[in-house]
């Protein structure tokens, strides 16, 4: 009766190592090299493979980091807004905060001014809203672009003082797009402002 198991165990063995041979036949198909086109299976799995991807990636940047974000975003916003009152006009307080292209931008803008004799000043009253309208990481860097409803009293005056532009007793509304970036792959936690879509 022993020798009779150990046939059956042979046999189903057998059997259990000849379904496994045809399941991966199957899959993996009879062809001797590659031509170009994977089989449907190994696209499912990149297909799935590409899906956790991207749950990854939003799980790295969910409600928590997006408050958080927005939060330090607010704060950019101010300080980046009023840097442009300073009398002396150049960037100090927001340069760190400003991509090399964009300090650019606002630095020659200030230069622009400058030689004008012209001086903002410039009022912070607050944000109204600060809401995050997309964000995608390319490669290891997250951009996010943030709807920014804000409110300043502004005017502009010249050498002697006399207002040029705008009112130093009104509160005016502004709308601001902007873009910030920052590499994941970096030890500098900052958040860049790289674009200004408005």
């Amino acid at each position: 009766m022993n020798y009779s198991f150990e046939y059956i165990d042979i046999i189903l063995l057998a059997m259990i190592a000849g379904f496994i041979f045809l399941r991966l036949r199957g899959i993996l198909g009879k062809r001797s090299g590659f031509d170009g086109k994977p089989p449907p299976q190994f696209q499912e799995v990149l297909k799935n493979m590409q899906s956790d991807i991207k749950e990854n990636e939003k799980a790295e940047f969910d409600e928590k980091a997006q408050n958080e974000f927005l939060n330090g975003a607010k704060i950019a916003y101010e300080t980046i807004i009023t840097d442009f009152s300073d009398q002396d006009n150049k960037l100090v307080a927001s340069k760190p905060l400003l991509s090399r292209d964009i300090y650019d931008q606002f630095n020659n803008a200030l230069k622009e001014r400058n030689k004008k004799g012209l001086f903002a000043e410039i009022t912070f009253i607050g944000v109204n809203s600060a809401k995050i309208k997309e964000h995608k990481k390319i490669n290891q860097v997250m951009k996010v672009t943030v709807d920014f409803v804000g409110e300043v009293i502004t005017c502009i005056r010249d050498k002697e003082k006399k207002i040029v532009s705008g009112d130093p007793e009104k509160i005016k509304k502004i709308y601001d797009t902007w873009v910030f970036s920052r590499d994941t792959n970096s030890n500098n936690p900052n958040w860049l402002l790289v674009d200004t879509l408005t």
